[in-house]
């Protein structure tokens, strides 16, 4: 988080290192699928059931920050993307943000962010050999989740080869 500036970028950042959002999922986010009066976030993946975020004080001190610097600098654009850049709040067909905005912000950081997603996932499998919640925290599939587990748990599993 150190490494950048801008509470944009300080929003991204946490939204893949606290909630392993995928870098494909952060464009996509809708202003109204963010509910801070609840604490959650609605993750849309096409083909897939939304996935809820619960949000912690950081990423919703965060989320407010952004939501206050998206309305100083662009108080007039209809985008309804959470996440939008000086091209795309200008835009009135309400484009969403460009994939090398975010990609950027984690060249800076100095971590791809499916790398850093990948590590929040398998950090917490170390923690917790249920992939039931490794599914509901993450909105993994089940061949996903059991993968993780298994990775953070290996010394405890069988041999197979051994009797």
């Amino acid at each position: 988080m150190d490494k950048v500036d801008d509470v944009r970028s300080q929003f991204i950042v946490a939204l893949v290192a606290v909630h392993a959002l995928a870098h494909h999922d952060l464009p996509s986010l809708l202003r109204n699928d963010l509910d801070r009066a609840r604490g959650h976030l609605r993750v849309r993946r096409r083909g897939r059931l939304d996935h809820i975020v619960y949000l912690d004080e950081l990423i919703t001190e965060s989320a407010t920050a952004w939501l206050r610097e998206r309305h100083r600098r662009w108080p007039r654009t209809t985008n309804p993307h959470l996440l939008v850049s000086r091209v795309s709040a200008a835009d009135d067909a309400g484009p969403k943000i460009s994939t090398e905005v975010t990609k950027t912000v984690f060249e800076r950081v100095g971590i791809s962010a499916s790398r850093l997603r990948q590590d929040r996932i398998y950090d917490e499998a170390r923690h917790t050999a249920d992939p039931v919640h490794l599914i509901r925290m993450f909105g993994l599939a089940t061949s996903t989740a059991m993968k993780y587990v298994m990775a953070a748990h290996r010394a405890n599993q069988a041999d197979p080869i051994q009797p």
